[in-house]
């Protein structure tokens, strides 16, 4: 079955995707087929899948609902109908697969369970199904920053840190990493930070606030590393050809940035001109409260709780990721400015700023 197309982007398709084939080939070359996705039709899946396509790759993609594929619609896929609720459909998604990436979770959910159950349970019903069905695949599991908490600011979080999760989210990724941990077979982590670019809707957020005119950012120095998704598409390639078995990678800015220099490099990239608001820790908590209340309401897709309230405040979310890069040879991650403008382009020709 196809899906129909529900979203369509202004620039970047599988005929022309954010992250060309040629730059990946020697990784593209080494990766086991067939190639198997969850989470294909999300922010970074959709990327990701753009760009097995214009390769020739033609991917198993899960997705919940045919008439919902979003960005990639259209693309020469096969597609699997179902959810990690549904053993069945995991089990057709994987079967013979020689790499499966896991790149589907819960960002937003009413409670703690609702985390628990999308991306603990998720996972390790993902990889029993990769037990019985492809024991020899490579699997690589998109965890979080979030899993490991906050860190210090000059180090960062290394690949081997305590997890220490602050939010329910982060304690269900860092569960999905325990889990995943116990597969038998051949797995790798990526922990990305912040994903910033083209078709994000999360970070888009400072984006809509810079070009309002106003940059609101919590009192007190905090930075945090955020990654470019080009970067993070690369990275899951990578991991996925030379990562080792067992290894858990970070990906994302080798430096920590201030977030009131972030905001402001977002509205020099935009060229627009805005005023940086210090805002009390105070405002930010009564305001994820009553966002959290509106969530268990119904109300899922406010991008504030008051885990994220607590997420925003903590000091400080700064990854090490130099170690990583030089294990998967990676390139240097794109500049934030740079990336920034490129993102404003793409928000302004969808329409979204």
């Amino acid at each position: 079955m196809t899906p129909r197309n529900t979203s369509v982007d202004p620039v970047f398709s599988s005929e022309n995707p954010l992250v060309p084939p040629d730059a990946v080939a020697a990784w593209l070359e080494a990766l086991p087929q067939p190639v198997a996705v969850t989470g294909g039709t999300g922010f970074v899946g959709s990327h990701l899948v753009d760009t097995l396509c214009a390769a020739g790759i033609r991917p198993r993609v899960l997705v919940r609902n045919l008439d919902s594929s979003r960005w990639i619609a259209g693309r020469p896929a096969d597609w699997v109908e179902g959810s990690l609720e549904d053993q069945e459909a995991l089990d057709r998604l994987v079967e013979g697969a020689g790499t499966v990436w896991h790149l589907a979770g819960v960002l937003r959910g009413a409670n703690e369970i609702d985390f628990m159950v999308g991306n603990r349970d998720g996972a390790a019903r993902l990889f029993a199904s990769i037990e019985r069905h492809a024991p020899d695949a490579r699997f690589v599991h998109m965890s979080s920053q979030a899993a490991v908490g906050p860190a210090d600011a000059i180090v960062g979080a290394t690949v081997d840190i305590e997890a220490r999760p602050i939010s329910a989210y982060g304690r269900s990724k860092a569960a999905a990493e325990e889990a995943v941990r116990s597969f038998k077979g051949r797995w790798a982590i990526l922990r990305p930070p912040a994903i910033y670019g083209p078709r994000d809707s999360d970070v888009f957020e400072f984006f809509r606030m810079a070009s309002r005119g106003l940059l609101a950012v919590p009192s007190g120095d905090r930075r945090l590393t955020i990654a470019h998704v080009a970067d993070v598409v690369r990275a899951v390639i990578a991991v996925a050809a030379v990562g080792q078995a067992g290894g858990v990678f970070h990906v994302g800015a080798t430096e920590g940035m201030a977030m009131d220099a972030m905001l402001r490099a977002i509205a020099e990239a935009g060229g627009v001109r805005a005023r940086t608001v210090h805002i009390p820790s105070w405002v930010f908590k009564a305001a994820g409260t009553g966002a959290s209340a509106l969530r268990m309401m119904g109300m899922r897709r406010i991008p504030l709780s008051r885990d994220k309230a607590d997420e925003i405040l903590a000091r400080h979310w700064v990854l090490e990721t130099r170690t990583s890069i030089d294990q998967l040879s990676l390139d240097a991650p794109i500049p934030f400015d740079e990336g920034a403008r490129m993102t404003w382009q793409w928000y302004r020709n969808a329409g979204w700023l």
